[in-house]
């Protein structure tokens, strides 16, 4: 591959898709190559996510970004603006329904709920009475509140958004190569070029990380850190058959979430003792399942008493270890070498908002649509965690 491009984008999933897309909508005839070394996107933490957006954070920008990203995915074709035969998401808006057992928790629920309603959600928090009400089948003896999104909560359709952002940033002018990035050329502080494995050195303008577990791998090509690693989470399809719920919502307590799937459940729990994992590493935990999930789903809903595990899959988190928050925008050291990492489990929803973010930084040199700078490279540069209490 020869030529230069104004924008290289390290990382062909979700997020690099985005900004790809954004960049070239934003500004037509710029040139965009985009990498990405698994067309498959077989381990990447896009095709195995669990692929829902919810509105109830505790920061405001992720709030913000959150309410974006809802219209987007809702009217999927009328906010891309180019047709790619993907009319809708699917998206099932059940909701999420946080649980606290503690005053504390109870007081923080009704704290964070008022921000989001201010942003525009529509979270309510309820007492226990509320939510047996609305979800009989609920055990809420040892609760003291609970906040549940009557709308703009739910999940869809992962690859077709990936898959759309993609087919319209082609439409639009990108390029899209099977390649690994293997280097990086650095002089004078800037990026100058990306070395790909097959294809060689590529000329560039601007460089964007977007290469989600692989983040820190790429940033030390340029001779930076970046304390985002993959951390792995087994998710399991179960089978109850004494639990039909159609209308569930996305059950967030305090040890595990589920929510329903077809005529199945889909659940996790954050193994205790987290910590980074292999790359490679995909074997499940089995054991998560039997020894922390159902007792605890059991002892919330009873009528999970049979259960069955019909299916399961690993994934990994792109886990940011200073505070669990996205780190976007330009590298101070190496400013035009942008970054979009280190979601922690959030990025598909968010890969809208920050996609068009990011974006934005490259051609204005600033935030524009949001204001993003509480998720800048800056707060990890000086060590100052921006905290997000609801990290799922």
């Amino acid at each position: 591959m020869t030529g230069s491009w104004d924008v290289v984008v390290i990382g062909g999933a979700v997020m690099g898709c985005s900004v790809a897309y954004w960049l070239t909508r934003m500004q037509p005839g710029l040139s965009v190559l985009v990498a990405e070394q698994d067309p498959t996107f077989a381990r990447s933490s896009t095709a195995l996510s669990v692929a829902s957006i919810r509105q109830q954070f505790t920061t405001k920008v992720n709030v913000e970004i959150s309410r974006f990203g809802i219209g987007f995915i809702r009217n999927f074709q009328q906010s891309l603006g180019v047709d790619v035969g993907i009319a809708s998401l699917g998206l099932k808006e059940n909701g999420y329904l946080f649980l606290t057992s503690t005053a504390a928790g109870a007081a923080t629920l009704a704290e964070v709920a008022a921000m989001q309603r201010s942003c525009g959600a529509a979270t309510e928090v309820w007492t226990p009475a509320q939510i047996t009400a609305r979800f009989p089948w609920l055990s809420t003896e040892d609760l003291m509140a609970g906040s549940f999104g009557p709308r703009d909560e739910g999940w869809f359709d992962n690859m077709g958004l990936l898959n759309g952002f993609r087919a319209a940033a082609k439409a639009q002018g990108a390029r899209f190569v099977s390649d690994r990035v293997t280097g990086l050329g650095v002089s004078g502080g800037r990026v100058t070029d990306v070395l790909l494995e097959k294809a060689g050195p590529v000329a560039c303008g601007a460089a964007v990380n977007a290469a989600g577990t692989r983040a820190a791998v790429i940033c030390r090509m340029a001779g930076l850190d970046l304390p985002v690693e993959p951390r792995k989470r087994t998710v399991f399809v179960i089978d109850a058959p004494n639990a039909r719920h159609p209308d569930a919502p996305l059950l967030v307590d305090l040890g595990f979430y589920l929510r329903p799937e077809d005529r199945h459940w889909i659940t996790a729990t954050v193994p205790q003792m987290d910590g980074p994992c292999d790359t490679n590493d995909f074997e499940p935990d089995l054991h998560l399942f039997d020894e922390v999930i159902w007792p605890q789903l059991h002892a919330r809903a009873p009528g999970f008493d049979a259960v069955k595990v019909v299916r399961h899959w690993v994934g990994h988190y792109a886990y940011n270890r200073l505070d669990q928050n996205a780190i976007l925008g330009p590298h101070p050291e190496v400013p035009n070498l942008h970054l979009i990492n280190g979601f922690s489990g959030h990025g598909l929803q968010q890969s809208p908002a920050v996609g068009r973010g990011v974006a934005e930084q490259i051609l204005t040199n600033a935030w524009q649509s949001l204001d993003l700078s509480d998720l800048s490279v800056a707060r990890v540069l000086s060590g100052a965690p921006f905290r997000e209490r609801a990290v799922v």
